[in-house]
């Protein structure tokens, strides 16, 4: 197994989710896990607005980032039934359907995981500076760049 830090941003390339998996069964707790929920997100071919998205690029505040996702992750661990909760988000330049993030929820019933799973996206989303900046065709075929704000963002 590669060793990976724990939750937080990794450079693209430095992981995978078997990698993230492979981390979460060998922890001692697991044991006591009946399910695991994972969440990929990944590069969409079109924004919100219908634009063709040619590519995103990825940048954070590394270590706010860090402190930030590991402090969710332990949030969300101390829930009844749940026994380990990663995010780990990459960084880099990406092309449409690339894999962004994965979200690991492990937990000793189903019931226990889905929930946290999706509270786990949505704090991610919300809370870690993470800053996107996308590439897209615009009008007259012509490519356009620009940082988007996830809270200026509608969400799906």
């Amino acid at each position: 197994m590669r060793a990976i830090k724990g939750s937080g941003v990794h450079e693209k390339g430095e992981m995978s989710l078997f990698d993230v998996l492979k981390q979460v069964k060998a922890k001692a707790d697991f044991r006591k896990a009946g399910a695991i929920g994972v969440f990929v997100g990944v590069v969409r071919c079109e924004t919100v607005n219908g634009e063709m998205v040619k590519g995103l690029e990825l940048e954070a505040y590394e270590e706010k980032a860090d402190e930030v996702l590991e402090g969710i992750c332990r949030d969300l661990k101390a829930k009844p039934g749940v026994v380990d909760v990663q995010i780990h988000h990459l960084l880099g330049k990406f092309d449409v359907g690339e894999e962004l993030v994965y979200v690991v929820v492990a937990g000793a019933h189903r019931q226990s995981v889905f929930p946290v799973l999706e509270e786990a996206v949505e704090r991610y989303k919300r809370e870690a500076p993470i800053f996107k900046k996308e590439t897209v065709l615009g009008g007259k075929g012509k490519k356009k760049s620009y940082w988007v704000s996830e809270w200026e963002s509608p969400r799906e």
